[in-house]
């Protein structure tokens, strides 16, 4: 496995791609709302997904839809120092902590990839664990690009079809559609 320095020293600015989510309130302007603070927080954000509106996956069903989105920033962080600046984000805006997993939130900020660094913490690991699994995150970061790649060599696209045929004839995941652009006009 291939680790940075240490958890928060910097390799350099790498090429980071996140992943938002909003399923309380105003969806829209929460997710802007992020991209927003994060800007202003020092990540340079250099491209912005459709927002991408999804039906709840996992425990939690019985909730509003989501409005998925990736962006794309670099970044000279550590993976640890960017987890807390995301973290503090999403405290910024009103997300509550202590819920269970997939319960409905404000906002929702995961770390999905950064450059090439494969990397495991207590509280990380890159590439996220449901970048592959999950056709809310795969569908926003190929929107950005078409020919991103795990830093194992796995292609997202390829990761999509694998998803899309295990998931034919099933109702989860199914429902996923563009909810509009998040980039101001």
């Amino acid at each position: 496995m291939t680790t940075d320095p240490g958890p928060d020293s910097a390799a350099g600015s790498l090429e980071i791609y996140l992943g938002l989510g909003s399923n309380i309130g105003d969806r829209h302007g929460h997710l802007r709302d992020a991209i927003d603070r994060l800007g202003r927080k020092g990540l340079v954000i250099e491209a912005v997904s459709s927002a991408w509106e999804t039906e709840p996956v996992g425990e939690i069903l019985d909730q509003p839809d989501f409005l998925n989105a990736a962006i794309r920033v670099h970044s000279d962080l550590g993976p640890e120092d960017l987890l807390d600046l995301l973290k503090s984000v999403e405290a910024e805006l009103g997300r509550e902590t202590g819920l269970p997993r997939h319960s409905p939130r404000v906002i929702d900020i995961d770390l999905l990839l950064m450059g090439d660094l494969e990397y495991e913490s207590d509280r990380l690991k890159l590439p996220h664990r449901e970048t592959t699994s999950r056709r809310f995150v795969l569908a926003p970061l190929l929107e950005l690009d078409p020919d991103l790649c795990l830093p194992d060599g796995t292609r997202l696209t390829d990761a999509m079809a694998v998803l899309e045929a295990e998931l034919e004839g099933t109702a989860e995941g199914q429902d996923i559609r563009r909810a509009g652009s998040l980039v101001e006009e």
